[in-house]
């Protein structure tokens, strides 16, 4: 594999460059004000046939509310040795810039290299994957290498927000079968040692609690909505912590969590009392956590809150998902990964469970296993996101690596 390190290390500055422009095409959902990924997909269906690559295949997810319609989905195929697949999956879409201010190295989309760190919103997740999964293929292009698997790059929309446009869009579609070697490059830590095989359930929900505006001098004629909702944000917090005790050792932190999250803003000015408050939680449930337990908590706490305040209480998920089953220990994904993070990095890699949602958890629910590693910082999501070109290189070469079998 040395030969093929070396040609990484020449096609630094192209890789460099690539990952600028993808963090110049913003690719922000359209549920969150932005226009979706198809600037970005058509940037890189054209990379890759400038680059030699081939044609990619694109599947369109329709969506009136995003540009063309559409959220493509793209997919890349190299021919192997084997007829086996290898899929190297990563997402196009970003979060959206968040507030500009904070940002003091660059403008969230506007690409800096600065003291070996590419800034910019998307540079860390999920630029950096995308740019190096493309020049792990150039790399063996270039000298003529045969990957040891058909190898899949795939790019994918709609992770962000729960990936119904996305990986579940490929799913739906028969991409993928239960013998495929998966990876999902979304998260990893610091010094790429760290193999994701699992997965907490993942429950963001949102409650709205209706009460009566007033003026605030005549508060009894009114019903506090603002009250109500801190009461149950602080009453949800308890019981959930009260109720769910099991620890899995797999995870970090081992336990389920239930974080109070979002409210949204109510009233305007100081002397009125609100009439309707919003506020949210996020909760990741471990995989032996009962779904059924923590639906039964949240409807006793609602119904006491409403009962205790005079309010009305509306519940909606805007993510509910069950604990997919992990990834073996033993499996292929995690064999190779394991030889490619020791040949590159010198690590023996640890294994285990996570908190934050992947698109991994989807395909291990349909039964395909898939295995998640990057080497990044954790600035994904924060103003000033970057990543270390240092580990952007590593990445390439670990993609090249399992590319080659090796």
């Amino acid at each position: 594999m040395e030969k093929v390190f070396r040609e990484i290390e020449k096609n630094r500055d192209a890789i460099i460059k690539t990952l600028c422009d993808l963090v110049e095409i913003p690719a922000v959902s359209p549920l969150e004000g932005g226009r979706g990924e198809k600037a970005k997909a058509d940037y890189l269906v054209n990379k890759m046939k400038t680059l030699g690559l081939g044609e990619a295949e694109v599947y369109n997810s329709p969506d009136p509310a995003a540009a063309g319609g559409v959220r493509p989905n793209i997919v890349l195929r190299i021919k192997g040795r084997e007829k086996r697949r290898l899929w190297i999956i990563a997402h196009m879409d970003v979060v959206p810039a968040g507030e500009s201010a904070l940002w003091k190295v660059t403008a969230p989309f506007k690409a800096t290299v600065k003291d070996g760190e590419v800034y910019g919103r998307g540079s860390n997740d999920n630029g950096e994957e995308i740019a190096a999964g493309l020049y792990a293929a150039v790399a063996l292009k270039e000298l003529g290498l045969t990957p040891e698997y058909e190898t899949c790059l795939c790019y994918v929309a709609d992770e962000e927000l729960g990936s119904r446009h996305g990986i579940s869009f490929l799913i739906n579609e028969g991409l993928f079968s239960k013998d495929d070697i998966v990876y999902v490059p979304d998260s990893g830590s610091l010094d790429g040692g760290f193999i994701e095989t699992a997965e907490k359930a993942a429950v963001w929900m949102e409650f709205t609690i209706d009460g009566k505006q007033v003026h605030a001098s005549i508060p009894d004629r009114g019903v506090n909505s603002c009250r109500a909702a801190n009461e149950l944000s602080y009453l949800l917090d308890r019981a959930y912590h009260a109720g769910f005790k099991e620890h899995d050792e797999l995870f970090d932190p081992p336990v389920s969590t239930f974080e109070p999250t979002r409210r949204l803003a109510n009233v305007e000015n100081v002397n009125t009392v609100p009439g309707r408050d919003t506020a949210a939680f996020d909760c990741r449930l471990l995989p032996s956590a009962p779904m059924e337990t923590f639906e039964r908590i949240t409807r006793t706490v609602m119904a006491e809150v409403e009962k205790s305040n005079g309010v009305k209480i509306t519940m909606k998920y805007l993510q509910k998902g069950c604990a997919a089953p992990a990834t073996a220990r033993d499996s292929e994904a995690v064999r190779l990964l394991e030889g490619a993070v020791k040949k590159v990095l010198s690590l023996e890699c640890r294994v285990g469970g996570i908190g934050g949602g992947t698109c991994a958890a989807l395909l291990r629910s349909a039964g395909i296993p898939a295995a998640v590693w990057g080497q990044a910082n954790p600035s994904a999501h924060q103003p000033d996101e970057s990543v270390a070109v240092e580990h952007l290189i590593n990445e390439t070469k670990v993609f090249a690596s399992v590319m080659m079998g090796e």
